[in-house]
């Protein structure tokens, strides 16, 4: 049975993110992406009761990509604190690595 995928070590490098993972592998995500890519509600939209999920508009600042701290969430998930105040989006250890995935292509 293998382990959950879990990070081992986080760090703020620069303008990246960088996980170490219990796979023995890395990741650097560019802090620029990561939010634009956060999956809250209020950047991501949710679902209505039909499914449609309709967009919202999110506008950015020269703060917005500052990311300023971070906390782990259950076994699961990281939930970064940005520094124009953001801080509602939880990002799955799954969706972080599908995001270094995209951010490479």
């Amino acid at each position: 049975m293998t382990s959950p995928l879990q990070p081992t070590a986080i760090q703020k490098i620069g303008a990246e993110l960088a996980i170490a993972w219990n796979d023995s592998s890395e990741s650097y995500l560019p802090l620029e992406f990561l939010r634009r890519h956060c999956p809250c509600a209020a950047c991501g939209g949710e679902p209505d009761v039909l499914g449609q999920v309709a967009l919202p508009a999110v506008t950015y600042n020269d703060r917005s990509f500052d990311l300023t701290s971070w906390q782990t969430v259950g076994g699961y998930a990281i939930q970064p604190r940005w520094a124009d105040g953001h801080s509602t989006g939880l990002y799955s250890y799954k969706f972080l690595r599908r995001l270094e995935q995209i951010s490479k292509s």
